[in-house]
């Protein structure tokens, strides 16, 4: 019952980062949300979220992880509400802002209290190959449940739906979940905590910010340039620490690095693909954002199987070997997916999906089982953060830089292909997405320009393929670096056993009275 009620949490954790891009359009319509805005309204979520994470983590071992948890759910709740009563899209971004901080105080919470009620390995890769299956069928769900939801009710909905959600995890997590803190925890490291929130939160949003002012642009290197020096500064300051908030000399163990890395590589594809995908079905395969939802279906359901078996694998045969063979069919389905054409099957389409699925399964559940098993049970709740942390930054590079490759690509090709008799307001219209071109194109033919229509179309369907494919072996050639480094680096099983290092941990007395 306590792992069904983490996972519960979990689910509406990772459901709200994808349920909202469905009602994008909705919020044009009636909110008036400017592209600024609505750029601002999904990742001002993942800024608090990311940035928060590292601070959250470690107050929940300080504090104690199901009192965090319970608080983050109802953050979560509130917000969500007050997100659904919202009547302008500042005001629904300041609710966003709240929604990222309720999940920044209770995703590391889900994990640490995992990793400190099973304690054996097999059993606790058990339960992260079911939490990380959750994740990543909630992650694909999103649009689903999105596109339902609005297509009976109001883009309220999609907020006030994740209120209830939030209340039955809190409902579960308070009868059945123990208490658990760490009994020796040090005091409050009032710098670590605002430089490593500095520096995470300047690192993503200059990522958000560079597609749009260029990576090369002053704004965006200065961005990275101070982000880089905050994040010097964090580590130093850690490191004169006696009792730091974060042991960086964690990533000097391989298994730790390597797998922190392996994590980072694989939500970079997976955010990369949902990029490009939906985009793919909604443009020239014609798909409402339910069924686009609905054709996500296998990538959800074989991840949910993957993470499950792939931390059974990797307990039996190895973290390396595993994760390598993981990453290696991530790489292998970008390569195959960068020949897609617009009147590529669903059926390939589908097996394709299954491939990614499974290399996902096999990269991030047992990433993640090696990544606590590094961390003493006490410090749970950091190594969760920093392990949330890898996701969210790996997440938000795979769309800052997939799709900056596209729209470059697709930009330029665009230009050369679209003829000069053009309109020059039509060829900016073009110019601002694919889906964009394709409506104006159907516009001309309706119109009767039938020449020009398909002129349009045809530029559009060159252009976007172009960028897509370039995108897509972008992706490929990180997959692949991450094959060689997790071959590399990545220990075939842990070097210290687990157990011997899940000491002195305060479980409360309802995990006591349980076991009795």
């Amino acid at each position: 019952m306590a792992l069904a009620a983490l996972l519960v949490a979990a689910f509406v954790i990772n459901l709200d980062t994808t349920i909202v891009n469905v009602a994008l359009p909705t919020l044009v319509r009636e909110l008036h949300a400017s592209n600024s805005q609505l750029q601002w309204i999904v990742d001002a979520y993942n800024l608090v979220f990311a940035a928060l994470l590292l601070v959250s983590g470690s107050l929940s071992d300080r504090v104690g992880r199901k009192g965090m948890l319970l608080a983050g759910l109802a953050v979560l709740g509130v917000a969500s509400i007050a997100g659904g009563l919202t009547a302008t899209p500042g005001q629904l971004i300041v609710a966003r802002c709240f929604m990222g901080l309720g999940a920044a105080m209770v995703f590391p919470a889900t994990l640490s209290l995992i990793s400190n009620i099973f304690t054996g390995r097999a059993e606790r890769a058990q339960a992260i190959g079911l939490w990380g299956a959750t994740a990543g069928v909630a992650v694909a769900l999103g649009p689903i449940v999105g596109g339902w939801l609005l297509e009976g009710f109001s883009w309220s909905s999609i907020f006030f739906a994740m209120a209830p959600v939030a209340a039955l995890g809190a409902a579960m997590v308070a009868y059945s979940v123990p208490t658990s803190r760490d009994p020796h925890a040090p005091k409050t490291d009032r710098g670590g905590f605002a430089l490593s929130t500095a520096a995470i939160a300047l690192l993503i949003f200059t990522i958000i910010e560079a597609p749009e002012y260029g990576w090369g642009s002053a704004r965006s290197v200065a961005g990275f340039a101070v982000g880089a020096v905050l994040l010097a500064a964090f580590i130093a300051w850690e490191r004169g620490m006696s009792e730091p908030m974060l042991d960086v000399s964690l990533f000097r163990n391989p298994r730790f690095a390597a797998a922190s890395a392996s994590v980072t590589i694989a939500f970079f594809a997976l955010f990369g693909f949902i990029f490009l995908i939906t985009q793919f079905f909604q443009f020239f395969k014609n798909y409402s954002p339910l069924s686009t939802g609905v054709h996500l279906l296998p990538v959800a359901t074989a991840v949910g199987v993957a993470s499950v078996l792939g931390t059974k694998l990797a307990v039996r045969f190895g973290t390396k070997l595993v994760v390598a063979s993981g990453l290696a069919m991530m790489a292998a389905f970008y390569a195959w997916v960068s020949t897609a054409s617009a009147t590529l099957a669903y059926s390939t389409i589908a097996i394709q999906m299954v491939l990614f699925g499974i290399g996902m399964g096999f990269t991030s559940a047992p990433a993640t089982e090696a990544i606590m098993g590094v961390v003493p049970t006490a410090k749970a709740g950091v190594g969760s953060a920093v392990n949330d942390t890898t996701r969210l930054l790996g997440g938000t590079l795979g769309v800052a830089l997939i799709g900056s490759v596209y729209a470059s690509l697709y930009g330029s090709r665009l230009t050369t292909l679209l003829p000069h008799t053009h309109p020059p307001r039509l060829a900016t219209t073009a110019h601002s997405s694919a889906g964009a071109a394709l409506i104006v194109a159907e516009h001309l033919r309706q119109a009767g320009h039938a020449t020009l229509a398909t002129s349009l179309s045809q530029a559009t369907n060159a252009a976007f393929f172009h960028g897509f494919s370039a995108g897509n072996l972008l992706a490929a050639g990180v997959a692949g670096a991450g094959v060689l480094m997790a071959l590399c680096l990545l220990p075939a099983q842990p070097l210290v056993v687990s157990s011997d290092k899940r000491s002195g941990e305060a479980i409360g007395s309802h995990a006591r009275s349980a076991a009795n």
